[in-house]
């Protein structure tokens, strides 16, 4: 994982959550982790990671502090701690 990609995954952790976090950057760091993202019907995204699947928001902008906390416990769900990918 690149440096970039824990920049990433630091910010969707962080306190107090961040609302400028680009969703193209989220998504490649959904694939860096080994997550399978697919795009579906209806502006939705899908994806799957450690066996837990979620559908997110096919966003163009910035992601909502409601997008962030989703994932952010989408990703604690699947098994992923920040803390094993150093910044």
């Amino acid at each position: 994982m690149n440096h970039r990609h824990r920049k990433v995954l630091h910010a969707l952790f962080a306190h107090p959550v961040s609302a400028n976090i680009d969703p193209k950057h989220v998504l490649s760091v959904f694939e860096e982790l080994g997550a399978e993202v697919s795009h579906g019907g209806h502006g939705q995204i899908k994806v799957t990671l450690n066996g837990h699947t979620h559908g997110f928001h096919d966003s163009r902008h910035s992601l909502s502090k409601d997008e962030v906390a989703a994932m952010r416990k989408f990703l604690e769900g699947a098994g992923v701690d920040p803390g094993a990918y150093p910044v």
